[in-house]
């Protein structure tokens, strides 16, 4: 009996034992399990962000193929108030036109006091600046056109010069001394418009040369709205107290520059538009005008040069057409210098018995007195009368041909 009641009691410690592990098994689950619930949430969480980031990342890639503003590639908002506003109103430019001087053409002491002057006007700066070159081909048509209209009125009044002269000419009230004063303002009228046409044409010769090229010189000065002393201002506030500095330094910097002889002006809107205008059409810029840009009101397209691949179809149809033309010309040129050395051959060979007569009575006429006189007449004699009865054989040969081919061409006639 006391055996059993051990074997119950070690039973009963081994079953209490395993069901105390059970439970610490139980336990150590629950616990595993609630540290592993956050890191799933956080995995739903990552992925869901993913999801979203993937989705935005889609809709901005639908949104790339989409035709954006002009404005958005423009380095500008507007011009106003004689100044570029950039980055919507945080940035204020104005720009100075300088005149150039030729420096090479000055004395010692002239370039002395440019140089000084020029140091002096670095000196003087206390704000950043930048200085731009702009290179312009000169147009010359409008300037064309006026010198014709010029000369029009020149050549209207000097008609009726002429007119009024040739009046007094046929009536005999006038003395002497008037026709001389109104031929001395006829002449005058006279070489005034030969002047002028002369003017028109060279003028128009220099506009067939596309090189003509003419470079300007400005001072760019920015401002930004950082540096006004308050936050408080609103937008139009900032625009005056951007331009009375901008002015004023404009102003200083033009007095500073009057003293290396440099000639300087603060650039109007409609300028900086030409400027702006200029810049983004380098190429087309003297043929697509500002005039016609303000006419269209800027509804035009802001940049005017053509497609690449359409420009080089353009240079290769030129370089096309004149390489034809060169080799046309080559062509001609051979087809004709061997046609003249064919005729030359083809006559020589024709007249070649002549010539031989002839070179032959002058080596007698020149060597009488070795052959003898009597011997040399005689010898070209008997040649002038071969050349006569060959000439008349070849008259003979010509028409008994010619009444070879009328005979042919009326046995055709009678044969239709």
């Amino acid at each position: 009996m006391e055996s059993s009641n051990g074997l119950t009691q070690i039973l009963f410690i081994v079953l209490a034992a395993m069901i105390a592990i059970l439970i610490v098994l139980v336990i150590v689950y629950f616990i595993l399990r609630m540290k592993n619930q956050p890191s799933k949430e956080k995995k739903v969480k990552e992925n869901s962000t993913k999801s979203k980031k993937n989705k935005d990342i889609k809709v901005t890639n639908s949104f790339e193929y989409n035709k954006q503003s002009i404005f958005d590639f423009m380095e500008f908002d507007k011009v106003e108030d004689n100044m570029i506003i950039q980055k919507n109103g945080k940035r204020f430019i104005m720009a100075v036109e300088c005149q150039g001087v030729n420096y090479d053409l000055m004395s010692e002491v002239e370039k002395v006091s440019v140089e000084e002057g020029f140091q002096q006007f670095l000196n003087t700066l206390r704000h950043p600046i930048q200085i731009y070159i702009q290179t312009r081909t000169i147009n010359l048509e409008r300037s064309i056109s006026e010198y014709k209209n010029k000369v029009n009125a020149i050549q209207t009044q000097y008609n009726q010069k002429v007119f009024e002269y040739n009046q007094m000419l046929q009536t005999t009230g006038y003395s002497k001394q008037q026709l001389d004063k109104k031929y001395y303002e006829l002449t005058k009228q006279r070489n005034l418009f030969e002047y002028a046409k002369d003017v028109v044409d060279n003028t128009e010769k220099m506009s067939l040369n596309r090189n003509i090229l003419n470079k300007k010189y400005y001072v760019i000065i920015s401002y930004m709205p950082e540096e006004a002393s308050s936050d408080t201002y609103d937008k139009e506030e900032l625009r005056n107290i951007a331009f009375s500095e901008l002015y004023t330094k404009a102003q200083a910097m033009i007095r500073a520059l009057s003293a290396c002889s440099v000639v300087g002006k603060i650039l109007d809107s409609n300028a900086l538009v030409e400027l702006l205008y200029v810049a983004y059409n380098r190429d087309d810029s003297e043929i697509y005008g500002l005039d016609k840009a303000l006419k269209a009101e800027y509804y035009d397209l802001y940049s005017t040069a053509p497609d690449v691949f359409q420009r080089k179809i353009k240079v290769l149809d030129k370089q096309i057409q004149k390489e034809a033309v060169e080799v046309a010309n080559a062509k001609i040129e051979k087809i004709r210098s061997k046609s003249k050395a064919q005729k030359l051959a083809e006559e020589r060979q024709e007249s070649m018995d002549d010539l031989i007569s002839q070179m032959a009575q002058i080596l007698l006429s020149e060597n009488r007195r070795q052959v003898g006189p009597d011997v040399a007449d005689e010898a070209i004699a008997e040649l002038q009368q071969e050349d006569k009865e060959r000439k008349e054989k070849q008259k003979g040969g010509k028409v008994n041909e010619e009444n070879k081919k009328t005979t042919i061409r009326t046995r055709k006639g009678t044969t239709k």
